[in-house]
Order: structure tokens, then C-alpha cells, then sequence
């Protein structure tokens, strides 16, 4: 990690469109050299994957006060995916490690963060991290969160819940699209418990339209927006690419706003 610090210390405050960016074809040749035991491919791959880390940090910009520690730890997370990263996965360098780079900055802030989360949640969400990054490392793969309450035996919906207190706390004035014109902060999605009296119509018309999608369509709207599980789980859960999943979320969305009344 010294030579990551160096280079980071380097590009702090300046121009980082100056970082050099590997093509595929680059990455592969210096792959190819490490595993011959060239360990200056190793420098020379992580300081052309930097833009990769700083393209995951912006998410978090408005979300932490200290980006140079953020910074270091998804270089740990880089390093351990060029530690780690096999040509016979046949993916591309950037989809096997952005899950690593992710995951060490969500450790990060899950052990960092002010809120207080229950130890046995904690621990659970550190079981679940472990299991899937050693799992995507062998394989290339994410590790359904099904097959981790199997492994791990407990309940899904534990594992869910273990998941999402790892995500990051947000305002309530966070805004969340803008097209121009009046932005929507998260609060304007928030339901008013005030007055329910009108919603049962609503509710009625909704399970409605989703009874008239077809089979595919129901499974996918039901697992992604009742459970919970990101199109990529689903992908594997029936034996279609992410792609196909993503296309018939949309479709089963745009019949369920022409089927409701």
C-alpha cells in the first residue's frame, strides 16, 4: 500500500484527469506478467485502476467529511481484487472489483458509523460480507443472498436486514431527482400517516394490475420490490442475464401503469 499512498498523495487537490487509465487490453498483458511473478505489474495495474476508486467515492461525497481515508480504503479493497482477480472468470477487471472496493468502504463506514447497530446484526452483516467476497473471489460471481442464509443457516429476511443496516444513514432532505424545474427531497416520498382513509383503492387497484402480469413479470416485480433482492440475484435465481431481468422490471412496470385504474 505504500505506493498507493504516494500516488494518492500526488493526485489530493489536483487534477486527476491526468491519471493514466488502462485499456482492457493493457489489463490483461500486466494480468498475464503478474502471474509470471512481475510484481511491477502489480504497481503499475493498481495506479492505472485509481480512477476506478475515485468513480466509486463520489457516491459518498456528500456523505463523509474525511474522502482521503475513503480513499485508502477502497485502495485496499483495489489491491484486493488484483490480488485476487483471475483471467478464467471471463469478466472484466472493473466488474470483479468494484464489489471489493465497495465492500471495504462499506466495512469501513459500518465500523465507523455514529448510529448504533445491535452486535449479533453486526456480526451477522460481517459473516455475510466475508462469505460473498470469498465467494465473488473463487468465482466471479455474487452469492445470492438465499444460498447465505443456507450456508449460514438462518432466515433470509435476517440476512436482508443485516444488509441494509451496513447501508449508509441519508438525510431526510436528500434530494433524489431534479429535472430542472421543483426538486423532490426524499422527505416528499416519505408516506403521511395522517390520512389513510383514500389509500385502500389504491392498494386494491395495484394488486390488481400486478394479478395480470405475466408469471416472469410477477416474480420479478415481487422479489425486487416486496424482498428485496437487486436484479443480479434474481438473474441467477432463474437462469436469465441481468439485462433480461432489467428489461422485464420495466415491462412488468410500465403494465402495471397501464393495467391500474
Amino acid at each position: 500500500m505504500i505506493i498507493i499512498a504516494k500516488h494518492k498523495v500526488e493526485i489530493t487537490g489536483i487534477n486527476t484527469s491526468e491519471i493514466k487509465v488502462l485499456s482492457d487490453k493493457e489489463k490483461e498483458k500486466l494480468f498475464i506478467k503478474l502471474k509470471n511473478g512481475d510484481k511491477t505489474a502489480r504497481d503499475q495495474l493498481a495506479i492505472g485502476n485509481l480512477k476506478l476508486v475515485l468513480s466509486i467515492l463520489k457516491k459518498y461525497q456528500n456523505r463523509t467529511d474525511n474522502m482521503d481515508d475513503l480513499f485508502q480504503i477502497g485502495c485496499v479493497g483495489l489491491m484486493k481484487a488484483i490480488d485476487n482477480f483471475d483471467l478464467d472468470h471471463n469478466v472484466k477487471f472493473s466488474t470483479y472489483a468494484v464489489p471489493l472496493i465497495l465492500g471495504e468502504i462499506r466495512r469501513y463506514l459500518r465500523d465507523n458509523s455514529n448510529l448504533r447497530i445491535s452486535r449479533s446484526i453486526k456480526d451477522l452483516a460481517y459473516k455475510i460480507l466475508k462469505l460473498k467476497e470469498e465467494h465473488f473471489m473463487t468465482t466471479g460471481h455474487e452469492l445470492t443472498n438465499e444460498l447465505v442464509a443456507k450456508k449460514l443457516g438462518v432466515d433470509e429476511i435476517d440476512v436482508i436486514i443485516a444488509i441494509d443496516a451496513m447501508k449508509d444513514p441519508i438525510s431526510m432532505f436528500e434530494p433524489i431527482y431534479n429535472s430542472g424545474g421543483d426538486t423532490i427531497y426524499l422527505e416528499d416520498q416519505i408516506e403521511s400517516k395522517k390520512d389513510k382513509s383514500n389509500n385502500w383503492d389504491i392498494l386494491i387497484s395495484l394488486n390488481e394490475a400486478i394479478d395480470k402480469l405475466k408469471d416472469k413479470e410477477k416474480k420479478i416485480i415481487t422479489e425486487r420490490f416486496l424482498i428485496g433482492k437487486t436484479q443480479m440475484e434474481i438473474a441467477e435465481e432463474i437462469g436469465i442475464s441481468q439485462a433480461q431481468v432489467s428489461r422485464l422490471e420495466k415491462g412488468g412496470i410500465e403494465n402495471i401503469k397501464k393495467n391500474i385504474t
